[in-house]
C-alpha cells in the first residue's frame, strides 16, 4: 500500500523560504518519478517540479531558480526547497510518485503519476 504524506507547509512572507517533505511508504521501485504539484484557488493543478530516479529534475518556468527538488538517498523522502517566495506561489502542494523514469516533459505531466499525497497548504502574503 503506497502510502505519500506532505509536511512543511505554513505561512510566510513574500521573499521568504519553506522546505516541503514527503514521506514516502510502500514505494519500492527501482525505476520511478517523483514530482510536486500545486493547485492555487479557482485553477487547475500545476506541475511545480520533478525527478526521476537517474536523477534528472526538471522545473515549470514559473519555479526556476527558486525552488529546488531533491530525494533522500534512501528514497523514503522527498523535498521541495522554496526561495524567494512570490503570492503566486500561494497553494496547496501535493507530492506525486509514479512506479517508471519518466523524462523530459512527462515528468510535469498529472497523467504521469499513479499515487498522490492529500496536499500541504503554503499562503506567501
Amino acid at each position: 500500500h503506497v502510502q505519500l504524506v506532505e509536511s512543511g507547509g505554513g505561512s510566510v512572507q513574500a521573499g521568504g523560504s519553506l522546505r516541503l517533505s514527503c514521506a514516502v511508504s510502500g514505494f519500492t521501485y527501482s525505476q520511478y518519478s517523483m514530482a510536486w504539484f500545486r493547485q492555487a484557488p479557482g485553477k487547475g493543478r500545476e506541475a511545480v517540479a520533478g525527478i526521476n530516479s537517474a536523477g534528472n529534475a526538471l522545473y515549470a518556468d514559473s519555479v526556476l531558480s527558486r525552488f529546488t527538488i531533491s530525494e533522500d538517498s534512501a528514497r523514503n523522502t522527498l523535498f521541495l526547497q522554496m526561495n524567494d517566495l512570490l503570492p503566486e506561489d500561494t497553494a496547496v502542494y501535493s507530492c506525486a510518485a509514479a512506479p517508471r523514469r519518466w523524462y523530459g516533459g512527462k515528468l510535469l505531466l498529472v497523467g504521469s503519476y499513479d499515487y498522490w499525497g492529500q496536499g500541504t497548504q503554503v499562503t506567501v502574503s
